[in-house]
């Protein structure tokens, strides 16, 4: 089945708003321009109810059905804010706001449920309540969580919730997904390893830090080798290796190490972090050092509720009849996942075509992908709530 016809209809315009959008980026929770002209479209659409500031800067609308004898009610999320990246596109619409991008496509997302809710308000062709969620604070701010936290799922009544995200490298019309985890859990970890500084000609009087955190950057990577089960996926990477000093011949007295820790299921996330401790502190006592680990979690993992699942990928074949389920886990991460382990829902990929990979300054969202989004989170509503 074809994209439906009023996308094809709406694509000009929803386009022109994602334009809009991607010349005005916003970060973390900082997207006032972009909440009051969700607010603003969402209200002109007429939807039943417009609420905004749930989550600081989020903004949910209110769309009831025809009837409502079921009394389903099913969310539908996009993310709306930028990344502090300079943008090297070149386009007319390119960022006005040196450093601040949407390097991620979540000007598209935007766009794309605004179109859906556009639609959804006109018609009005489903048997229950759509609520469309525009979150803030997705790139590393944890909005997800604070709508969540701000009692949105239960004040709105949302019984399901389903995501989408672009995807270079997957053609456009093509949407991809699976049950279980797509994207991963995303920890981060900070050591301080303290020797004894000196002069870098006697050695023998110090304990080098330098020396020892090097021990535990090798060691670190038996985690992944020599610890957890090598069918289950985990990545830790240290990135950060930083002294206090600058010159040539001083062994200082402290190193900084940071890294983070992906990992697709709970259970490993656990031991992981148990290990990772474990190694740092013991490979510093063997030396005669001393470390402070500091381990912080962060977006769990995103997984997928298998019949949910199903009803997005039915919705997807629906829409273009063109879906991957053979696709592997990212083990990027995503705080749609709070949205997940709070109410059941399912996450897509949509193809975003032969671009450059999302975060980065040539990224651009292709808006020829516009309508096969809007017309999945439509289809995601009149399919999960037909009319009577």
């Amino acid at each position: 089945m074809p994209v439906k016809n009023r996308f094809a209809e709406l694509q000009p315009e929803i386009a022109a708003w994602r334009r809009d959008f991607h010349e005005n980026p916003e970060l973390l929770f900082d997207t006032y321009r972009t909440s009051g002209l969700v607010a603003e479209r969402l209200r002109e659409f007429g939807c039943d109810e417009v609420v905004e500031g749930i989550g600081r800067t989020g903004v949910v609308g209110v769309i009831r059905g025809r009837t409502d004898s079921a009394g389903r009610v099913v969310g539908l999320r996009a993310d709306m804010d930028a990344l502090p990246i300079n943008e090297i596109t070149g386009l007319p619409y390119a960022s006005k706001t040196p450093g601040k991008m949407h390097a991620c496509g979540h000007d598209g997302h935007t766009a794309m449920l605004l179109g859906a809710a556009k639609y959804l308000a006109e018609t009005r062709n489903f048997d229950g309540t759509a609520v469309v969620i525009f979150q803030p604070a997705e790139e590393g701010g944890g909005g997800g969580r604070e709508m969540v936290e701000d009692g949105m799922m239960d004040r709105f009544g949302i019984q399901e919730v389903y995501g989408m995200h672009n995807m270079p490298g997957i053609p456009v019309g093509t949407f991809a997904i699976k049950p279980g985890p797509m994207m991963a859990a995303a920890d981060q970890f900070e050591a301080v390893i303290t020797g004894r500084g000196g002069h870098a000609a006697k050695p023998h009087t110090t304990i080098d830090p330098t020396l020892v955190a090097s021990h535990v950057v090798v060691a670190l990577q038996s985690v992944a080798s020599r610890t957890i089960d090598p069918l289950h996926e985990i990545v830790v990477s240290v990135c950060t290796f930083r002294t206090e000093s600058e010159a040539f011949n001083v062994i200082p007295q402290t190193v900084l190490l940071r890294g983070t820790v992906r990992t697709l299921d709970p259970k490993v996330r656990d031991q992981a972090r148990t290990r990772i401790t474990e190694i740092i502190e013991g490979t510093a006592a063997t030396f005669g050092a001393t470390a402070e680990v500091n381990y912080m979690n962060g977006y769990p993992v995103t997984m997928n509720a298998e019949e949910n699942t199903a009803f997005a990928l039915a919705a997807a074949e629906a829409v273009s009849g063109k879906v991957d389920t053979s696709m592997n886990p990212m083990m990027g991460a995503e705080d749609f996942s709070y949205m997940l382990e709070s109410r059941p829902g399912a996450y897509i990929w949509l193809g975003n075509g032969d671009t450059a990979m999302v975060h980065h300054p040539a990224y651009n969202f292709d808006d020829e992908a516009i309508p096969f989004g809007s017309s999945w989170f439509a289809e995601m509503v009149e399919s999960r709530m037909p009319a009577a």
